[in-house]
């Protein structure tokens, strides 16, 4: 089990910067041991992949509307992982939620389903202004 607390939402103008973070706390089994990810839903429509990033670091994997401006990152000694996100714009507008697995068959595909993650933070808001 693992739980998880999401910060650094806010507001900031198009053309932006965000760092957001995640910080678990797991009980059990080490992060290290899990696959993580960040999704974000915005009112009215569903929860959409936006990163995942391996147990290591070594792989990471982007949706298609993020790719080239955020960047997902993980320190397994300080059990957080973080989303680096440049150049917004309104229509990144949601509440992000990092989110963990520990189905470690995951691949490129299955790891943008929600249902491949057991674990959810409670999510934070970041509204990008035009």
């Amino acid at each position: 089990q693992v739980q998880l607390l999401e910060s650094g939402g806010g507001l900031v103008q198009a053309g932006g910067s965000l760092r957001l973070s995640c910080a678990a706390s797991p009980s059990g089994r080490a992060f290290g041991m899990y696959v993580m990810g960040w999704f974000r839903q915005a009112p009215g429509k569903e929860r959409e992949f936006v990163a995942a990033i391996s147990r290591s670091g070594e792989r990471t994997y982007y949706g298609d509307s993020v790719k080239g401006r955020f960047t997902i990152s993980r320190d397994n000694a300080k059990n957080t992982v973080y989303l680096q996100m440049n150049s917004l714009n309104p229509e990144d507008t949601a509440v992000y939620y990092c989110a963990a697995s520990s189905n470690v068959l995951l691949t490129s595909s299955t790891v943008q389903s929600t249902l491949q993650y057991r674990y959810w933070g409670q999510g934070t808001q970041v509204t990008v202004s035009s």
